[in-house]
């Protein structure tokens, strides 16, 4: 995810040297026939294939999901923004191929790894994922080839890591090979910002392999910003990250404190963003979702571990983001005491568990800790998602649930309304209208003007 913060300045693109400026996979970079391959066809790696397709760049796609590459083979996108329509036409034409097939990573002259990398279950980094990967590349490394990390992790994991894997190859890095780290910042939803243009950071193992990742990425990016070392490009992704988590557990710290002192939380925050310096908004909801925000800190507390020294204020903001849907739940179990009805066998459906609004991304999403919560209670719990017909599975919940359709009849039989994303596509006045109770973790509802005795803020 693109950190709230913008770069200060922009375009700091550094010129080859001698030694780079005169390799083959140079010249084919800047003549854009370099096929670029990407691995991991997600919400990260499909906006960059559409980057580099955009930019006259022809271009492979992997994915160990074979389902997921016959859906883009016949044309067909499984993201919501990115069009069927463009998929189907680029597969047609040949400029974008997807395959399951590992074997034709030696076809690629730049293969760019955007896999999950997401925390075990003692919220330690689970490097499987980018470690599997590296040992495919380094099955088909072929001299020449240029081979790019963007998946979110900590410093130090191109160099200790994927390294060593490629090099027992006995292909020699900066020589035979070139590897690079460029984090992801894709900010799924967000129209203003898209691969294309979000500023794109580059750090390389050694020179050559810098110049090489800074001209690849300068055909298809406006601005690439080179830093000195694959070490600090990582870092830079993990404080921009931590820099939101932090922020963000602020802002959910006060709101629970306004709370009991009868404060709206959201009218204190709207106010204090007038100030026209020295403060940026962050808002407060029922938990941290998305792939980074709510993983990326925790690599930080890890590494620091590592080096024998421990991060209190990284940590306590994590534990507050992670506490965030019991407090939600606790205050819709307050709701339903003031209607005199207890939690167990009450009805109970969650709007949104999308991770964000207007996105059907449901990476890291609190609302599968809330329905889980809601259902350990006793609740009977159904959901509506206008983006997600069925809820996903994921590596720690898998609910057989469809997104029941919001009818009048059905929002008047259930106990209670728990709005958990703001998806723009819901009209609220006739929500509230039809529904006994609404607990508005999102501040959704500030603009409803008829029922408001029925809406209680979570």
């Amino acid at each position: 995810m693109q950190s709230g913060s913008q770069p200060q300045s922009s375009a700091k693109t550094t010129s080859a040297t001698n030694g780079s400026a005169n390799l083959p996979l140079m010249k084919t970079i800047r003549d854009k026939t370099a096929k670029v391959g990407v691995i991991g066809l997600g919400y990260v790696g499909l906006p960059l294939i559409r980057t580099f397709v955009a930019a006259g760049f022809k271009t492979l796609g992997f994915d160990v999901d074979a389902e997921k590459v016959k859906h883009l083979q016949a044309g067909h996108s499984y993201i919501e923004h990115i069009p069927s329509e463009w998929i189907d036409r680029c597969v047609r034409q040949g400029q974008f191929t997807p395959t399951a097939d590992m074997s034709r990573l030696k076809e690629a002259d730049a293969l760019l790894i955007c896999v999950p990398t997401p925390l075990n279950q003692s919220r330690d980094p689970d490097l499987f994922f980018v470690e599997e990967t590296a040992r495919q590349v380094a099955a088909h490394l072929r001299p020449g080839q240029l081979v790019v990390l963007e998946s979110t992790t900590y410093p130090g994991t191109t160099r200790d890591v994927v390294l060593p894997i490629l090099e027992k190859t006995g292909l020699v890095l900066g020589k035979d090979f070139y590897l690079a780290y460029s984090p992801e910042r894709e900010d799924p939803g967000n129209p203003d910002f898209t691969a294309g243009n979000i500023p794109k950071v580059v750090g390389g193992s050694e020179p050559l392999s810098r110049d090489l990742a800074v001209a690849l990425y300068s055909q298809g990016m406006p601005d690439v910003v080179s830093v000195n070392s694959c070490e600090v490009a990582e870092a830079c992704k993990i404080l921009e990250n931590t820099y939101r988590a932090v922020n963000i557990a602020m802002v959910n710290e006060l709101k629970m404190l306004f709370d009991r002192m009868g404060i709206d939380v959201w009218e204190v925050i709207a106010a204090a963003k007038t100030k026209p310096f020295g403060f940026q908004a962050f808002y407060p909801g029922p938990g941290l979702g998305g792939h980074c925000i709510p993983i990326d800190p925790f690599y930080l507390t890890w590494l620091a571990r590592c080096h024998g020294m421990t991060t209190r204020f990284i940590e306590l903001a994590g534990e507050i983001n992670t506490n965030m849907p019991q407090y939600v739940i606790d205050r819709l179990v307050d709701a339903l005491n003031d209607h005199s009805k207890s939690l167990r066998g009450s009805k109970v459906c969650v709007l949104g568990v999308a991770y964000k609004k207007d996105v059907d991304d449901a990476r890291e999403s609190p609302s599968f800790t809330l329905i889980e919560l809601l259902q350990k209670g006793g609740a009977i719990v159904s959901y509506n998602d206008p983006h997600i017909p069925h809820l996903p599975k994921t590596r720690h919940f898998h609910f057989e649930m469809d997104s029941a359709e919001l009818t009048p009849e059905f929002l008047t039989s259930q106990d209670c309304i728990l709005i958990a994303t703001e998806h723009s596509a819901y009209d609220y006045d006739f929500i509230v209208r039809h529904a006994p109770l609404v607990v508005d973790s999102r501040n959704a509802t500030q603009k409803v003007r008829e029922g408001r005795e029925k809406i209680r803020k979570a």
